[in-house]
């Protein structure tokens, strides 16, 4: 089927110099960053995406994206990272035994000193980051591998990861039964795409018996694999008709161990360290709450109202924070916005990033 919009296309982001920058973390992998750049900027943004997403959902050209909108809007040294959750990147495709403490402690430090080393050391990072990304990268910064950041943009999670019943639920069961019931070693929103007869297609097609709530089984896919409701990540009115024709490609196949850890986080209530006997992580905290009085990196975080993956996860993390550290941090809540749409939504330069950019400028220049 011919696509709408190329796969990787970077056609989003005119008018702007646009390089990829390669980087190995600490553990051994290779990732890399986009630097979209119309000049030198005393104030950089590197922007962060969820789990089985990549940069593809700041730069969507049927839309007036993020980084667009940063640019223009004299933002003009913009970096988006794609660590090892993007589907750029072939590490989801597999049973893996990653952790969002291996991101943290590895791809986070190893990003910023690729970007450091481009833009030298004294310039102003702000980050913005979404879902898991969003979570990773706070306990990154509370957790103290990273530092030197200026200000976070934390959408729909951060430090207290919250989901509603039924996620819950499926984030108890779901991990083994897709592994060792199962067999699958990833999940996929493309399965609808596999041949014919194919277990993965049939998965597929099981699931689609369930969704009614549209004709494109890759967002019935996206449904079941996160979050409760009939779409789960967003309003199907908030999205651009092509954005929701091509989810299978802005979101790609992911393993299932993260969601054993955002699961314990659930269980916890807070982002904590997913295997606290193994040494290799003894430079994070068990608790990444513990320190956060000390962390003064201002932070807005933000959730839509409708938000039916992470429910409320970032006011209650706004009211845990404004109890040990009153006024640093800020909470944006935009009304009939979901998770996803408060980045991908067809009219988000008018609806959302004018608040992101008032929080930028506050920290900046």
């Amino acid at each position: 089927m011919a696509r709408a919009i190329p796969l990787f296309t970077l056609e989003g982001v005119p008018d702007a110099g646009i390089s990829t920058h390669p980087f190995i973390t600490d553990d051994g992998i290779g990732l890399s960053m986009l630097r979209f750049q119309r000049g030198s900027s005393d104030d950089v943004v590197l922007i962060i995406h969820g789990l089985t997403t990549s940069s593809d959902m700041f730069i969507m050209p049927e839309h007036r994206n993020l980084v667009r909108c940063l640019l223009d809007n004299g933002y003009s040294d913009v970096w988006t990272l794609d660590y090892r959750m993007s589907n750029r990147h072939p590490y989801n495709r597999g049973r893996h035994r990653y952790t969002m403490d291996d991101i943290a402690l590895f791809d986070y430090p190893a990003a910023l000193r690729e970007l450091r080393a481009a833009i030298g050391p004294d310039r102003r990072i702000h980050v913005i980051a979404h879902c898991l990304g969003s979570v990773s990268f706070t306990m990154s910064l509370f957790g103290g591998a990273v530092d030197g950041i200026t200000s976070v943009i934390a959408n729909s999670a951060a430090l207290t990861p919250r989901v509603p019943d039924w996620s819950r639920f499926k984030l108890a069961v779901a991990p083994n039964l897709t592994e060792y019931v199962l067999g699958f070693p990833y999940l996929d929103p493309r399965w609808a795409d596999e041949p014919r007869f194919t277990p993965a297609w049939a998965f597929a097609q099981l699931v689609d018996l369930f969704h009614q709530e549209c004709d494109e089984s890759s967002c019935h896919m996206l449904s079941m694999m996160w979050g409760t409701g009939w779409p789960a990540l967003y309003s199907h009115n908030k999205l651009h008709e092509i954005t929701h024709r091509r989810s299978g490609d802005l979101y790609g196949a992911t393993g299932v161990h993260y969601y054993r850890h955002v699961a314990a986080m659930v269980r916890a209530g807070r982002a904590v360290k997913y295997d606290q006997d193994n040494p290799l992580y003894d430079r994070l905290p068990n608790d990444y709450l513990a320190g956060a009085a000390e962390i003064d990196t201002p932070m807005l975080l933000t959730t839509g109202d409708s938000n039916r993956v992470f429910t409320d996860s970032n006011i209650v993390c706004h009211r845990r924070l404004e109890a040990v550290a009153p006024g640093r941090h800020e909470l944006a809540v935009f009304p009939g916005y979901g998770h996803q749409d408060v980045f991908m939504g067809e009219r988000v330069d008018r609806d959302v990033f004018p608040r992101m950019l008032d929080f930028l400028k506050q920290h900046g220049a």
